[in-house]
Order: structure tokens, then sequence, then C-alpha cells
């Protein structure tokens, strides 16, 4: 594709990698077949080809208009599309360089940028969400069906393992999940104690950043990541050996951190290095199967069970079809699900600023993932877990819990 960008962008980092972006696609229009904003709406600007010629546009120097902006906010930077594509096209990428333009040159009206901002400051105020999700549980039986079906029920966490091993490893100790569901990294660190591998939580850490950084905060988001870089780095600098990161879509954004600060003479070199340890888990069971193999309990019986893969595991991290080989190899039967590589609509906060998309969507995906009759649901995201539990027929757990279930001396989720 031929580019002329305007002199506002030409000769900026965004405008050099936008430039390069745009320049790598050929029109092709194999991203349509498989973005879910396309084939639920049929328009080609709800989809990725349609919307690249709209960022092109803005950057050559159009106008930026409303109607540009409803079309980006439907994506759900899913990342299907760059799977898909057979020009290597970094199509996230651009979109996060579109939105920020139409941010700075085209503002958000009043009340959406106070919307957004409600949003980012509620799931980053930890101790503030985790306070509302207990009220929220305690009213649950007199709430309205709207609100109460989103209200995820309290379950125990369980024991996470003191630190006792030479080997260790990192743990996000993220904002929302640490809130929904404690007990996904807690299943994570018996899983690796088992193993011989001690995982540490950092307080001082937190939220991974992607949140604000997809809801126009983006200065907020470079904060984030420059404080995680810090709170990590003397651990990172002596003995540890992973950091791992339960909610597939954070690990997304943490290994971007490399690039996000690669001009920042100060932290390029230490968020480059942070993102070189990140690790999904399944990448870190994957490299221990060996030693988890003899610890898996075979005879606790068979169990059906539909693996939602997460966007951001399949098409953002590159890791599809990984956790499934591992659910396999537990003795569990394994569903096939219609349609995996599709979005189930959660995508961040994308389920609370599209609810009519992402409720359609999470229709569709629920249709599929419950076609086979399974006895659980497994996914790697807590977003996409939280979003599911909504109107599934069956329980959604992470993966990692069913694995800490079948190893030996494992604790059992509650059904």
């Amino acid at each position: 594709m031929q580019t002329a960008l305007a002199d506002f962008i030409r000769d900026t980092p965004e405008g050099r990698d936008a430039n390069a972006i745009l320049r790598a696609c050929v029109h092709c229009g194999f991203c349509t077949a498989t973005c879910p904003t396309y084939l639920l709406l049929g328009d080609e600007l709800d989809g990725p080809r349609g919307r690249i010629y709209l960022i092109k546009e803005m950057l050559e120097g159009s106008e930026v208009t409303a109607k540009t902006r409803v079309h980006l906010d439907r994506c759900l930077t899913c990342k299907s599309c760059e799977t898909t594509c057979p020009s290597g096209v970094k199509y996230g990428r651009l979109v996060d360089i579109g939105r920020h333009v139409i941010d700075q040159r085209a503002p958000r009206p009043i009340g959406e940028r106070a919307v957004r901002w409600l949003v980012r400051e509620a799931f980053l105020a930890r101790g503030l969400l985790a306070f509302a999700l207990a009220i929220g549980r305690m009213l649950k039986p007199v709430l309205p069906a709207s609100i109460r079906t989103k209200i995820l029920d309290a379950r125990p966490a369980g024991v996470w393992p003191a630190a006792r091993h030479r080997r260790k490893m990192l743990a996000l100790d993220s904002c929302v999940q640490g809130a929904l569901a404690p007990g996904i990294d807690a299943a994570l660190a018996r899983v690796l104690d088992r193993i011989g591998i001690s995982l540490l939580r950092v307080r001082a850490a937190g939220c991974c950043g992607a949140l604000p950084h997809h809801l126009s905060g983006e200065a907020q988001a470079l904060a984030i990541v420059k404080r995680n870089v810090d709170v990590w780095w003397p651990h990172v600098d002596r003995d540890v050996e992973a950091i791992v990161v339960t909610a597939s879509g954070c690990g997304v954004m943490v290994k971007d951190y490399g690039r996000l600060l690669q001009h920042d003479r100060q932290y390029a070199e230490r968020a480059q290095r942070i993102s070189s340890l990140a690790r999904d888990p399944v990448e870190v069971i994957g490299a221990e199967w060996t030693r988890i193999a003899p610890t898996i309990a075979m005879d606790i019986g068979s169990e059906r069970v539909a693996f939602q893969s997460p966007c951001s595991l399949q098409h953002g991290q590159q890791l599809g079809g990984r956790v499934e080989e591992i659910l396999q190899a537990l003795g569990l039967e394994l569903l096939p699900v219609a349609d995996s590589h599709l979005c189930c609509g959660s995508a961040g906060t994308y389920s609370l600023l599209q609810p009519e998309l992402s409720g359609k969507l999470r229709s569709a995906k629920l249709k599929a993932l419950e076609a086979g009759r399974p006895d659980v649901i497994a996914t790697a995201n807590i977003g996409c877990l939280a979003h599911l539990a909504v109107g599934a027929k069956r329980p959604v757990r992470h993966w990692i819990e069913l694995l800490d279930a079948r190893m030996l001396g494992g604790e059992r989720a509650p059904g």
C-alpha cells in the first residue's frame, strides 16, 4: 500500500511504525473472513481492511471524524487478522496508533471521556474493586438479574506454598484477577511448588498497564509499566528465572514492555529484559512437563472439557494449541469447539463499552463451547472467564486449576 503520511506524524516513532505497517498490507482481504465484528455486522469498515483504510486516510491528513472513531472502537483488537494475514501486517499496533491520534486530534465528548476514566480508575483501584465485589456478593440475592449474573461467586484460593526452593519465578499480582479469582495464581504456585519451583508475589507491583493503555491513558500506562520494571528488577537481577503471567491478556502487555519503552534511555534495557522473561503458564508447564507428568493422578476419573482459547493466547502470544495438548495429556476428554479462533467478546473492557456486540459474541461462543455438553469450560484469561461465566451453564475455570486438581495432592476446585 502506497503512503504519504502527513507532517504531524511522518517523522515520529509512531509514524515510522504506521508507515511500515501500511506498506506491508496488500489489500488481499483474507483478514475479513476471521474478523468477529465484520462477520457480525457485514460492514467493510468494521473489518481490518476497512479500518486500515480509515487509519491511512487519517494519518495522511484527512479530517478525523466521529465515524472513524466508531469503527475503531468496535475493533476488539483480538488480532485474529494478524494470525490470518499472509503479509505479516501488525494490525494491532496500527490500531493503537490510530486510536491515539484520534484522541489527540478529535477528543471524545466529555461524557465518553468520563465513562472511560471511571472504568479505568475503578479497575486499577484493587482495594476498591475487592470491596465493591464483596458488597455485591453480599447483596447478590436481591440484586436485579442483569447485575447479579455479572458477579462471580467467591471461591477459596487455597494454600499458597511458602518460598522454599532454589528455583524461583515471579507472578504478576494483577489488579482484576487478584480480586475476582485469587485461586488461579495460588493454583499455579502449588503446581510449581510440587516440582521444586517457588512462585513469588511482589505486592508493590500490580496492573500490567494494559487497561489504561487501551483506554486513552497512555501516560498512566507507561507510568505503571515503569513501576513494574522498578519493582521487579531487584528480583530479576538476582535469582528469578521467569515472570509468569496467568492472565494471557496481561501476558501480551508484559511481553511488549521492551517495545513500549524502547526510546526511554533510562528504562529501555531493563524493560527489554523484563519482556524476555515474561512467560505464559503453558510455556512454563510445557518446558517442565517431564517433571510434571509423573505427578499426574490418572485415576481421578473422566472429565469432558471445552477449552476456550483466548485471543490474547492464540493470536497475541501465538501459543494456540499448546494448552489443548496439555489438557489431553492430563487424561481429560477435550471436546471440539467450532470457530475456536473467534473472540468471546470480552476483550478487556470491551464488554463494558460495547455491550451489545460483546453479548452477541459471547452467546455465539457459549453455544460452540457447550455444544458437546462439557463438564467444565476451561480458559486462560480472567477477562474471558468472567465474561463467559455470566451466561454459561457449566462452571468456567482457568486451565491451571484443572492441572492443579489432577496432580497428586492437588486441590479439587468446587463445581
